[in-house]
């Protein structure tokens, strides 16, 4: 991953008291339409007190994003990062960026050699991000992963979700050619903006994308990257 420079006036603090970990529990809830659940102060004050990633974004003395990832098995020297997010006011403005490249110089220091992660397989901006910015490499396509959630960014929707690999001292893996190409599938350009306007649509994209995706996978292909005219890009398995 390329160096980021830190925008002017942004730092990144570890979650070290109780009224950071509120806080942080705060954003995470305002970034996820209102909803406490997805990272409760308890569990957040739990996994930062364990020695688990949990920072805080900052612009200035104002907590404007946050993060938490977690240790897997010691013998994968791998962490799982669980949640990231920032501020509506703040995003595209390359903070996303800043917070992985912190987790990965966190991660390392640790002799962690992988961080894992989900997303949402029908956001094309974290579609490009993942697999064409950071070139993580995808290793499972899971069908309703967290079961039915009630933030404001997934109530009323199922919950597919895309798994994938970042290998943290390799180099990232790149956008396949053409020529390696043999499947490819669409989705839609701004999901969030169907979800609200017309949900019907968003459900018809879930299982198309859902049928296309398990379906290319069943027979041997692997997500290799991602286009922003076409979708996701199937390769021939390893």
């Amino acid at each position: 991953m390329a160096e980021t420079a830190t925008p002017p006036g942004i730092d990144i603090r570890p979650l070290d008291t109780v009224e950071e970990v509120h806080r942080a529990s705060d954003v995470l809830a305002e970034v996820w339409g209102g909803d406490r659940g997805g990272m409760p102060p308890n569990l957040l004050r739990a996994l930062a007190h364990s020695g688990n990633y949990a920072v805080g974004l900052y612009d200035g003395d104002h907590m404007v994003g946050a993060s938490v990832a977690f240790f897997a098995a010691p013998a994968a020297r791998s962490m799982h990062s669980h949640i990231t997010g920032v501020l509506p006011g703040h995003q595209s403005q390359g903070l996303g960026r800043v917070l992985k490249q912190h987790q990965r110089e966190w991660a390392l220091a640790r002799d962690v050699g992988h961080i894992t992660w989900t997303f949402d397989p029908l956001v094309a901006r974290n579609a490009h991000f993942n697999l064409r910015v950071l070139g993580t490499r995808v290793t499972e396509y899971l069908v309703n992963h967290y079961g039915p959630m009630d933030d404001g960014v997934n109530r009323g929707d199922a919950t597919d979700r895309i798994m994938v690999s970042w290998a943290l001292a390799a180099p990232p893996v790149p956008t396949p050619d053409d020529e390696q190409v043999v499947a490819s599938v669409e989705i839609p350009h701004d999901i969030e903006t169907l979800r609200r306007e017309t949900p019907v649509d968003a459900a018809v994209w879930r299982s198309h994308v859902r049928d296309q995706l398990v379906g290319h996978l069943a027979d041997g292909l692997v997500i290799g990257g991602f286009d922003d005219a076409r979708g996701y890009l199937l390769v021939p398995g390893r």
